[in-house]
């Protein structure tokens, strides 16, 4: 049985609250619950192999073509699609960031480096990345805003990488599935580069942005057809459900003030929770995401769990170690709860 390495183990934990999972809390639109009861007489039938009506609704969203838009299970089915797809020898990883990429590379791929992120440097990425790009790397993998921490890397500094990747032929994996948080996404996305640097391959989720992770519906974007079609080869067919497609299809429909509400909402929600951190006496890090990452206590976690919260506990991100945590911004009487009870302590 795999080991569970993630937030949201709500089956085995009794819990009031779980912030260990950063979903929007505003919910899911009440269309995109509509589109999934409607869907539910449909499930008589196959799901579109192909997802078309959910990668046109992709398309329109990202300002991409039709063509140039892979649906999978999640954007967890993706990242392994890549590895088989391109089946790396030598690949590089940020250290901290999300499991699922070294899961995805250990399928393949023997030697797997580390570009371990500072504690001093906020967790940032730096320039000194561009020094260990070489041509020796098949895959790096970033992610932007970055999982746990929330910190960003500046596009500027990620084109530079892109052309290190291209100049070497590395594909460059972009996990952006927290981009829309951003209060600003058009400064940080990517996608705008991808017919110039078919090394580039975004991915992107309906799980946090739109709150469906019990759907599992992800994508990626690139201007590369044959990266794009070997990553289809090996994925299972009818890989997205009928619910799922018709999900995702409604949650892209007029949903710019649901986003615009979402940024402002989580906006709030972070600064409350990293200024009432900051005032009980734990070091937080600059998040722009929907989650703050900070210092706490050992224990922690277990404290939390026993009164009914669950956090998220970082030790078992590689570069970090007991005491780090990532809680999600959750409502605002959600959150309240949490830092009163984190006051009694």
């Amino acid at each position: 049985m795999r080991e569970q390495i993630h937030g949201g183990d709500i089956y085995r934990h009794t819990v009031e609250i779980d912030f260990s999972v950063n979903s929007n809390p505003l919910g899911p639109r009440e269309a995109v619950v509509e589109a999934v009861r409607d869907s539910a007489r449909r499930m008589v039938h196959y799901p579109d192999v192909r997802c078309e009506k959910l990668c046109r609704g992709i398309a329109g969203f990202e300002r991409v073509e039709v063509s140039e838009v892979l649906c999978g299970n999640g954007a967890a089915e993706l990242f392994f699609a890549a590895v088989l797809a391109v089946r790396p020898k030598k690949a590089l990883l940020l250290s901290p960031t999300f499991a699922e990429y070294e899961n995805a590379l250990r399928l393949t791929c023997p030697d797997i480096r580390y570009y371990e992120l500072k504690e001093q440097n906020g967790f940032g990425l730096q320039e000194d990345i561009l020094d260990v790009l070489n041509s020796d790397l098949d895959m790096l993998f970033l992610c932007n805003p970055n999982n746990p921490t929330g910190a960003v890397t500046e596009k500027e500094l990620l084109l530079r990488v892109l052309k290190k990747c291209t100049e070497y032929g590395i594909i460059l994996v972009l996990d952006e599935c927290f981009i829309e948080f951003l209060e600003e996404p058009e400064r940080y996305e990517m996608q705008m580069f991808r017919k110039d640097f078919p090394e580039l391959l975004v991915i992107k989720a309906f799980t946090k942005i739109f709150c469906m992770p019990g759907l599992r519906v992800g994508y990626a974007v690139s201007g590369n057809q044959f990266l794009l079609g070997q990553m289809a080869s090996c994925m299972q067919p009818w890989n997205v459900s009928v619910p799922a497609q018709e999900a995702g299809a409604a949650a892209l429909i007029d949903c710019g003030e649901y986003l615009k509400d979402t940024r402002a909402f989580v906006k709030e929600g972070r600064e409350y929770l990293s200024r009432e951190l900051a005032g009980l006496g734990y070091e937080t890090f600059e998040s722009k995401a929907n989650y703050v990452f900070f210092r706490g206590p050992a224990g922690l976690y277990e404290k939390a769990l026993c009164a009914g919260y669950l956090i998220r506990d970082c030790r078992n991100y590689r570069g970090l170690s007991e005491g780090y945590y990532r809680i999600a911004v959750r409502s605002r009487q959600e959150n309240e709860r949490l830092m009163q009870w984190l006051r009694q302590l």
